[in-house]
């Protein structure tokens, strides 16, 4: 069968829900690194494949919009502020921090629930450890992780313990070797239950794409909502006030879109990979698929490229989710954040969770009928400044359409996307105190929050 065809073909004869069955379900999560929400609706394949099969979450959001925090609160259900990845760097977050929460993360309350756990990709920034490059994390049945940086050719990966290196042939590149491997890391699950921790680099900086994709998607620009090189930031903190609005800049944001969306044409491609394996392998009928991102990313908007701020395009991502019994094709505007990752697959495979978790599991509003019960009414997001001329520490309560932001600077900012959705007016200055006081409260309850008062 022509490749072109396969993922139409697959798309089609999953398009009927499985009947529930006692089996545990397979359970595939899929992370993509600095894949907004916008750019994953451009993904024709996952489209088809996982979001056209099951339920697209409108309002999916990490709660720190970093790549190694982000993806500790994607292991763990907390926030950042209680499993202590406050960044990426050695210092103050990465690999190194998230040592202490391995014993207790996602995969060791999956092997304990008789799951073969697979990782396969990105692990955390900063690993390994130059004194352990044969380091295993606990919990995982098969290893194959990158080392840190984002290579895509010429690159070292750790398989459960050996390091291996891949070079510059195109069979090297990086999201291809991954897509090699699915099919043996699926049959090698026998008959366990699988997870599978999927984590490509794409389209994270310098997002390089295949050699096969390198001339791809010629017209392709970064889109120019009203927030795009904003003329008009005298109301924004200073951080973004020293940023120049310069016309050179919307080439330089192009070129930065095409490469991101050339290096996602593999991904696409790698979602192909897995279906078919899946299916060769008789799992597909029984296997949940979580497609998301560690956070999200900004091209141009607020005159800012890149992540780590309070604004939508940085804390909102994809998430797509199908599976047994999962309805198709299915829209939920309830606010879903990655917190919720590890105890909603935890409850999927009635596995227990070994520590406290500040999220919970939506794995009600994965069915036809998720009823009227109470969702969250707001959420915490959180950042720590790396560097004195990064952006300023600050921390955001997301509350219905109100977002409103303190920094450490003492600079605050208050938007209602209901009336502003693209966040072009900090109304902090013009707002009552009676109005903001009740937001500044809360917020100030979430900073320390520990599981059940998270959710209050």
């Amino acid at each position: 069968m022509p490749r072109a065809k396969i993922w139409v073909t697959l798309a089609l004869c999953a398009a009927t829900a499985a009947p529930a069955t006692a089996q545990k379900p397979d359970l595939v999560l899929i992370v993509t690194d600095d894949l907004d929400a916008r750019t994953a609706r451009l993904m024709p394949r996952v489209q088809s494949l996982v979001a056209g099969q099951g339920v697209s979450f409108e309002r999916a959001y990490v709660t720190n919009p970093l790549c190694a925090p982000s993806r500790a609160s994607i292991l763990t259900g907390q926030y950042a502020h209680n499993h202590g990845v406050l960044t990426n760097q050695t210092a103050s977050g990465g690999f190194a921090k998230f040592r202490r929460s391995e014993p207790v993360a996602l995969p060791t309350w999956l092997r304990a629930a008789g799951y073969h756990t697979v990782l396969l990709g990105k692990y955390l920034n900063g690993y390994p450890s130059s004194r352990e490059p044969g380091h295993v994390a606990p919990g995982w049945s098969e290893w194959f992780a990158l080392f840190g940086g984002y290579h895509f050719y010429k690159y070292f990966v750790n398989h459960d313990g050996d390091v291996l290196h891949y070079g510059r042939a195109a069979a090297d590149y990086e999201t291809d070797v991954l897509a090699a491997r699915l099919e043996g890391v699926i049959r090698g699950a026998g008959t366990e239950p699988l997870f599978l921790y999927l984590a490509p680099s794409a389209p994270h900086h310098p997002a390089r794409p295949a050699r096969r994709h390198e001339s791809a998607l010629p017209d392709a620009k970064a889109p120019r909502p009203p927030s795009w090189l904003e003329p008009d930031v005298s109301d924004k903190p200073a951080w973004v006030r020293g940023e120049p609005a310069s016309p050179e800049a919307g080439g330089r944001i192009d070129q930065i879109e095409r490469r991101r969306r050339q290096s996602l044409l593999a991904v696409d491609e790698l979602l192909d990979a897995l279906f078919l394996a899946l299916q060769k392998t008789g799992r597909l009928p029984n296997t949940y698929v979580v497609f998301t991102s560690d956070n999200g990313f900004q091209l141009g908007e607020h005159r800012q490229v890149g992540k780590g701020t309070p604004y939508e395009e940085a804390i909102r991502v994809p998430l797509y989710v199908r599976g047994p019994g999962v309805p198709v094709a299915r829209t939920r505007d309830e606010a879903v954040l990655n917190i919720d990752l590890a105890p909603t697959l935890a409850g999927l495979a009635g596995a227990k969770p070994a520590i406290a978790v500040d999220g919970v599991s939506f794995a009600r509003l994965l069915g036809a009928d998720p009823g009227s019960g109470a969702w969250r009414r707001d959420f915490l997001v959180e950042h720590w400044s790396e560097d004195p001329g990064d952006i300023p520490s600050f921390t955001a309560l997301r509350s219905g359409s109100l977002c409103y932001v303190e920094y450490a600077t003492g600079e605050r900012e208050y938007y209602d996307l209901a009336q502003d959705p693209y966040q072009l007016q900090n109304r902090s200055a013009t707002t009552p105190l009676a109005t903001l006081k009740p937001l500044a409260d809360r917020l100030g309850r979430l900073r320390t929050c520990k599981a059940e008062s998270c959710r209050e």
